[in-house]
């Protein structure tokens, strides 16, 4: 395989950040260095994030304390995702937000109704300030039918010292109480966060490359929906993951880094 004529296609650069840029407040060796590559060789990048319990402007700012400076402060949460999706279905609706006010102070920024005593429909991102008094309402309304979508699906969301329970969890959660999945879920491995994606960037799909380190959310992604689906072993999965995953990618590298060689 070369490498080279690989990557050579690819005008755009979908990055996951938590376990394939940086892990906690952690700069990865060598993400910097790729970065800096992209720019040389006149490639863009969209950091791409599931985790809806950050604002894209917390990101951004996560980004710069990095070390990371423009063209690649840009940065798609699956928050905002959702967001672009209930304003274009529910148009004029309100919804219940479980979420911190992170998530809700974004969503309604960009236009979304919030209402959680007479809601329309429900949204649950990865919410960080989670009690037992949400779970219980969150169950009734998905249990009373309303429409239910939810950011994201991870299970868990990579910590330096491990993993913290996503809001895969959450989806169990309500799932075991209330007897439904989301009906739609947002986030990659979904059409959702392609679809903004895509509008955000501009580019065709086959521009494009989704670079994480989760094999049934980035990858699938790419692999799904037609980009480069490159995996990077700096994070959850490893080779012996994809010896058994249904859906494999297009490429492997142990770190960003290791791809400078092949731009």
């Amino acid at each position: 395989m070369d490498l080279r004529e690989k990557l050579k296609p690819i005008k755009c650069f979908l990055l996951d950040m938590d376990g394939t840029l940086y892990l906690g407040e952690r700069m990865l060796a060598g993400s910097l260095d790729f970065l800096e590559k992209l720019r040389q060789t006149g490639r863009s990048a969209l950091f791409l994030t599931n985790n809806s319990s950050k604002s894209a402007e917390v990101y951004v700012q996560k980004l710069q304390r990095l070390g990371v400076k423009e063209p690649f402060l840009y940065v798609l949460t699956s928050g905002q995702a959702a967001g672009r999706y209930v304003l274009a279905h529910f148009p004029g609706q309100c919804a219940f937000v479980l979420g911190n006010e992170m998530l809700r102070t974004e969503l309604m920024q960009m236009g979304v109704a919030i209402d959680d005593e007479h809601p329309d429909y429900v949204l649950i991102g990865y919410d960080t300030t989670l009690t037992y008094a949400k779970m219980t309402r969150v169950c009734d309304l998905v249990r009373e039918g309303l429409p239910y979508i939810a950011t994201h699906p991870d299970f868990n969301c990579p910590t330096e010292t491990g993993f913290a329970p996503d809001i895969g969890a959450i989806i169990a959660f309500i799932e075991a109480s209330a007897g439904r999945k989301p009906d739609v879920v947002i986030g990659k491995p979904n059409a959702g966060i392609v679809a903004e994606a895509l509008r955000v960037t501009g580019f065709q799909r086959e521009e494009l490359a989704m670079v994480g380190d989760r094999l049934y959310t980035d990858i699938a992604t790419g692999v799904r929906f037609g980009m480069t689906s490159i995996l990077v072993l700096s994070g959850e999965a490893t080779r012996a993951d994809v010896e058994i995953a249904p859906e494999k990618p297009d490429l492997i590298f142990g770190r960003l880094s290791d791809m400078i060689a092949y731009l």
